[in-house]
């Protein structure tokens, strides 16, 4: 087994902990954004979400494609006081679920976990064969 093939399970766990940990950030992104009723480019915040793509060459894993944003249409709440409000008295608010992006947290945080993991036991495996092959004194 050549040297570069022992290590591709640290660059496959390596490239999986990146993408979680973005998937993680776009996801409290969304948290933070998740009454925010007027952005930059106009109109409420759209959720946004990480787009993955296996990467099958020199390094397998995984990667980051892009960030994009959802074409859910906004949620209508009715609150004539608001400041966004339409002649009718209701705001549209981000297409945010708060619940549904906990959950979607929870996954990533797992997933990172697991990663991790795997690089845990790729080391301490390697740290055993290095014990078994040193001589004995």
């Amino acid at each position: 087994m050549a040297q570069e093939d022992l290590f591709k399970a640290i660059e496959i766990s390596g490239s999986g902990l990146r993408a979680e940990w973005v998937r993680m950030q776009v996801i409290a992104n969304n948290l933070a954004n998740a009454d925010t009723t007027e952005t930059p480019e106009g109109g409420p915040y759209r959720r946004q979400h990480a787009v993955f793509a296996t990467v099958l060459n020199e390094m397998n894993g995984v990667q980051v494609r892009g960030i994009v944003s959802s074409n859910a249409p906004p949620r209508m709440v009715f609150n004539p006081g608001h400041p966004d409000a339409n002649a009718e008295g209701f705001v549209a608010m981000p297409n945010v679920e708060p619940p549904e992006e906990m959950v979607d947290m929870l996954m990533a945080s797992r997933a990172y976990e697991a990663n991790l993991a795997a690089m845990r036991n790729f080391r301490q495996i390697c740290e055993e064969t290095i014990k078994l092959l040193r001589p004995s004194s």
